[in-house]
């Protein structure tokens, strides 16, 4: 009898056991994040949203739409541009590797810009444009009028103004139409760019440790840091074959972002066969 008793505890265990497993994979992760959105970017359907429509500073995320307005002016990327003592960041006095009086092709500025988050290479770019600084700030918030982010607003175009604001659903938008540009794919993903042109070569390396990561299929990333808007994240990959893009708005400490996009790509695999 204890026998039997035993057999038929094993096989209820053994019933229980694919679905335990199941509601695992099902069970949303615990973002840290503040906001955050996960959407399809085939479909464009909505995986997870947490306040994904929350007003927020978004910090350097904002160098998407910097790059956007560069590359629709069309003005040439090989022509060379000198960083001046306007680019100095006068709000934060961030820290730059970039001296002034550099001279550099446009293309590298953007490319540090997107890249590396270098904001008086994203100050150069705004100054030498139709209508100086005011009028790039202007066509910023032109262009995300244009792609329907009505929750955003935007003042400079570094991210260091914490009155760059907008959402994680906003940032969906924003990201789908970037992701059409292939200069903003490569300079984004790229792992390091050796400049010259300042006071001796400087190597510049990805903010995102995620582009090393072979399995993830990086398309485009970028992120973010200031106090106001926390640590910020914009990273599309490639789940089973499918782009998906995850906007992280607010993590807490320097590795959170990462670890969140981590988080929420296991769970992506794993619930989303």
């Amino acid at each position: 009898m204890l026998k039997l008793h035993l057999f038929l505890t094993f096989l209820l265990i053994a019933s229980l056991v694919p679905a335990i497993a199941h509601a695992k994979r099902l069970f949303r992760p615990a973002v840290q994040a503040h906001a955050a959105i996960v959407v399809d970017m085939t479909t464009g359907r909505t995986l997870y949203s947490k306040h994904a429509d929350e007003r927020r500073p978004i910090a350097s995320l904002t160098k998407l739409l910097t790059a956007m307005v560069v590359l629709d002016s069309r003005r040439s990327l090989i022509k060379p541009l000198r960083v001046t003592d306007d680019d100095v960041d006068r709000l934060k006095w961030s820290r730059s590797r970039l001296p002034v009086r550099s001279l550099l092709l446009r293309s590298t500025l953007l490319h540090i810009a997107l890249m590396s988050s270098e904001n008086r290479a994203a100050f150069a770019l705004s100054r030498d444009y139709p209508g100086g600084r005011p009028g790039f700030v202007r066509a910023m918030n032109r262009t995300a009028k244009r792609l329907h982010m009505s929750r955003s607003h935007f003042v400079d175009p570094t991210g260091l103004s914490p009155h760059n604001v907008s959402t994680a659903r906003d940032l969906t938008r924003l990201v789908r139409a970037a992701y059409r540009y292939p200069v903003i794919r490569r300079y984004s993903t790229a792992h390091e760019k050796l400049v010259l042109g300042g006071d001796g070569p400087l190597m510049y390396r990805n903010t995102d440790p995620l582009v090393h990561r072979a399995s993830w299929h990086v398309g485009l990333q970028k992120t973010g840091f200031t106090n106001e808007a926390g640590h910020c994240l914009i990273i599309v990959t490639s789940v089973r074959g499918h782009p998906v893009l995850i906007v992280l708005l607010g993590d807490p400490d320097a590795q959170a972002h990462f670890q969140d996009a981590v988080d929420l790509r296991r769970w992506l695999v794993a619930s989303h066969p």
